[in-house]
């Protein structure tokens, strides 16, 4: 049995499309299926929450099979909603990019999920929100103050990155762009609009509970399970989504026009020639800001935040692909 959960309005009305050339293959082949459409920001996280809950619950060996068709937004929401990691193989068919190597094609994509007999097994990031929420992000019609925990399987930012994603997440240019195809060239441009905005602050970095590290005229750290972030910046050309370590790319100490000059590198991982653009890995990372920044976990923004911790869970996702 599957359980599928369907954004139908993911990059532009993408995702009903591909849904209905997708659901005759279950048809045609038996598959027995259960399909849920995303109705609101916080619908998916909801679903799967109760799925996780009602599915697994006085069964020991019952597992959930899962399979999402979205974007990074909607497979962050699922991750949200899981209560055992253990027990729920994870299908994703994205209508966007990945650093997964999965078939351009969702035709293929889903035919290789329901022939996968071990699911893949990938590392998963864990964020705590330690200090005060100063602006936080409004889902829906709630008013709620977001949850201070987040998981994330792609990367996690704090500064100029989130700064970045939080206008991504309401850009009408983004939409435009993203009907004609083009959708990555959005990031390009609020990167560039971010980037005149975004203040520096005085940051401290500690790994792996060891000395701290100064970072003065702090501009971002992108904390990465994968090599590449939003619109398809190669952030970490070195990580690894298996080998539970989290790797980061910050940014201090140097003028916005030295940023200007690496974000063309960063599309193909060179930007770590220009000095002031640092890296560093860990398995556990706290970082502290002056003033709290926005915080985000793989493009969904939730609040600022000025003091936040991430670990790195080895294999926790199981991945079916």
């Amino acid at each position: 049995m599957y359980h599928i959960i369907v954004n139908p309005a993911s990059k532009t009305g993408k995702g009903k499309r591909i849904w209905s050339d997708l659901e005759p293959i279950l048809v045609d082949n038996g598959v027995d299926y259960k399909v849920y459409f995303s109705k609101k920001p916080g619908h998916v996280m909801e679903l799967v929450h109760d799925l996780t809950g009602y599915s697994l619950a006085g069964s020991p060996e019952a597992v959930l099979n899962l399979i999402v068709l979205g974007g990074d937004g909607t497979l962050n929401e699922v991750l949200q909603g899981i209560k055992d990691f253990d027990r729920v193989n994870i299908g994703y068919i994205p209508t966007g990019s990945r650093d997964l190597k999965l078939p351009v094609d969702p035709a293929e994509c889903l035919k290789n999920i329901l022939n996968c007999k071990i699911p893949v097994k990938m590392d998963l990031g864990y964020l705590e929100y330690e200090g005060d929420p100063v602006d936080f992000v409004k889902k829906g019609s709630s008013s709620a103050i977001p949850e201070r925990k987040r998981y994330f399987d792609v990367s996690m930012g704090i500064g100029y990155d989130a700064a970045v994603c939080i206008e991504a997440m309401s850009s009408p240019i983004k939409k435009a762009l993203n009907r004609i195809g083009i959708g990555k060239l959005a990031y390009l441009f609020i990167a560039l609009k971010q980037l005149i905005k975004t203040e520096t602050v005085d940051a401290e970095l500690i790994l792996d509970d060891k000395e701290p590290i100064k970072l003065d005229r702090f501009l971002l750290a992108a904390c990465m399970i994968h090599k590449y972030e939003g619109g398809g910046f190669k952030f970490c050309p070195g990580a690894d989504y298996q080998d539970g370590i989290i790797d980061i790319c910050t940014a201090y100490g140097i003028s916005k026009l030295t940023i200007l000059r690496g974000l063309p590198l960063a599309l193909k991982g060179k930007h770590f020639s220009i000095k002031g653009i640092e890296k560093y890995s860990a398995q556990k990372i706290h970082i502290k800001v002056s003033k709290p920044c926005w915080v985000h976990t793989d493009g969904e923004v939730s609040m600022k935040n000025d003091s936040v911790t991430i670990q790195c869970l080895k294999q926790k996702i199981n991945l079916l692909k």
